[in-house]
């Protein structure tokens, strides 16, 4: 069907798009105009109309899956990383975030930003404990002399596990310290059997990997109390 009234002959060319003009004569495809029309209708009567105030945008929310109160949020923090916080819950409540958003806010804060606090808080340990050495030892130069001491008689006398152990902790290296300063043989050049008996128990609470390995505050306390009864504060 075309449009042949003259007001559809007067209509400028470029007012109508060639997908509505017959492709021989030129003139109007009424039922395509039409049909888009309808089309184009029923498209708008689906949208969501944008927000007019704060109701308009809770309701919208509500749509997309906003809870009713933060208290509502279901979150799964089963890697005991950390508990879900209220305070946090009622924010992320407050943007509009959706059950599914605010768990993504969770994941990433275990996936990202632990692992970033925990090494931080490991760097920050390192040096914490290194400014307490250089101190005890009397300043900058005098560590740095102690430390090499240190490590040449721990690699001479010590299995490396137990000197990397000792090394990365505070106590652990006033320890060493200790034992140099005692001229202690050390665990490698003297046999349990010749060891007197605390120092036997001590050999082999360092051997177990709960102290080298996994640095368990009993056992590395009760190394620390061997220590001090064999070699002195």
């Amino acid at each position: 069907m075309t449009l042949q009234t003259t007001e559809a002959a007067d209509l400028k060319p470029d007012l109508i798009p060639d997908k509505f003009r017959d492709a021989e004569t030129g003139e109007v495809r009424l039922d395509a105009l039409v049909k888009s029309y309808l089309e184009l209708e029923k498209k708008l009567s689906t949208m969501i109309p944008a927000p007019q105030g704060e109701a308009d945008r809770f309701r919208l929310l509500k749509m997309l899956g906003l809870p009713e109160t933060p208290d509502e949020y279901e979150i799964d923090v089963s890697h005991g990383l950390f508990p879900a916080d209220p305070d946090v819950n009622r924010r992320l409540h407050d943007k509009g975030l959706t059950p599914d958003q605010v768990q993504e806010v969770y994941n990433l804060a275990a996936e990202k930003m632990v692992p970033m606090i925990v090494e931080l808080a490991g760097d920050f340990k390192a040096e914490r404990e290194v400014e307490r050495l250089v101190e005890f030892f009397g300043g900058p130069e005098k560590w740095r002399e102690t430390s090499r001491q240190l490590l040449a008689f721990g690699k001479k006398n010590l299995p490396g596990d137990v000197l990397e152990s000792l090394s990365s902790t505070y106590e652990g290296v006033i320890a060493l310290h200790r034992m140099m300063k005692a001229q202690e043989p050390g665990f490698a050049g003297k046999t349990d059997a010749a060891a007197p008996p605390g120092e036997k128990e001590l050999h082999s609470l360092m051997r177990d990997p709960k102290y080298w390995r996994d640095r368990d505050p009993a056992m590395v306390s009760k190394v620390t109390e061997g220590f001090k009864e064999l070699y002195g504060e």
